[in-house]
């Protein structure tokens, strides 16, 4: 299993949770605060099979505005993919 954790804009948010919970993935969406405390992001966990990262991370990236991926300083969504030991819901 792996979690997805990526951090966007507020203004993608709506559309891209809408999109992965259509998907059928789970998803679990908090206010988050970057860029020395700017404000104005939201960021997504989703633990997926490892079977399923690469669609959820096509869903995403094709739903965010295109920038240039070199500039990492104008990314538009930044995402990390852990692995996860254990995952229970209770």
């Amino acid at each position: 299993m792996k979690m997805i954790l990526a951090i966007m804009p507020t203004n993608l948010s709506d559309l891209i949770s809408t999109e992965l919970v259509n998907a059928e993935f789970r998803v679990t969406k908090f206010a988050s605060t970057a860029g020395l405390l700017s404000g104005g992001t939201t960021t997504f966990m989703v633990v997926v099979n490892d079977d399923k990262v690469n669609s959820a991370l096509d869903l995403i990236r094709n739903l965010t505005p295109h920038s240039d991926p070199t500039d990492s300083a104008h990314a538009r969504v930044t995402i990390y993919v852990m692995p996860v030991k254990d995952f229970e819901r209770v």
